[in-house]
């Protein structure tokens, strides 16, 4: 499915009619978690829950972190388009023990795909082009969850809305081709269901530092 994603936002811009300036983007990058509060009903009849968890990105860990996006630049320089990321959530050892699970994961992604709108602003910095971007889309993350009481959830599923913000530079190399660094925020709302009965829902919120090529024409 994300490979499938991929691959539209890389290729849906070719379509465009010539005036606008088509980009297309690729970037990985370190990526964290802050704490979110996880609330359903545990698997098999296990009860409720309502517990804090810790999470990590592990963002050069086997699958990595990675994102890609294409944006139609008009002449105003406002952009539009649409970007996917695989953003990363392990819950905390801890935390996971204390919910009877021995694995959970949203490991082959924590997956978000957002429509964009973009600012740019040519050469405020020499070569540097400074630039801002937000959108709304969706998550929809890889479950993989292992519980005491034989539930085993594997699998995608869409889990609510969600939200991207980022801001950064790019810098020419030549004429099409350029390089990048960003920050970057997803937000998202997540309600999902574990194999056997079991709910879950929570906030998902990732911080990125990001570095990327982009390809124009």
């Amino acid at each position: 499915m994300r490979f499938a994603i991929i691959a539209a936002c890389l290729t849906c811009g070719l379509a465009v009619p010539a005036a606008a300036e088509m980009e297309l983007s690729v970037y990985t990058g370190w990526q964290t978690l802050p704490h979110s509060r996880m609330s359903g009903e545990l698997p098999n009849g296990g009860g409720s829950y309502d517990q804090l968890m810790s999470w990590e990105g592990k963002s050069f860990e086997m699958p990595p972190y990675y994102g890609a996006r294409a944006t139609w630049w008009r002449d105003s320089n406002w952009g539009f388009g649409v970007e996917y990321t695989h953003t990363k959530a392990y819950a905390g050892d801890a935390e996971k023990a204390a919910l009877g699970f021995s694995r959970l994961e949203l490991s082959d992604g924590h997956n978000v795909l957002t429509a964009n709108v973009a600012r740019r602003w040519p050469e405020q910095w020499g070569s540097l082009t400074p630039y801002a971007l937000g959108g709304l889309g969706f998550a929809f993350p890889h479950v993989d969850a292992e519980h005491a009481s034989g539930s085993d959830t594997y699998g995608f599923q869409i889990t609510g809305p969600a939200l991207r913000l980022g801001a950064g530079a790019s810098y020419p190399i030549n004429d099409r081709l350029s390089v990048f660094g960003e920050y970057q925020f997803t937000y998202s709302a997540n309600e999902g269901e574990f194999d056997d009965g079991g709910t879950f829902k929570t906030d998902i919120k990732t911080n990125a530092l990001n570095v990327g090529l982009s390809l124009k024409f």
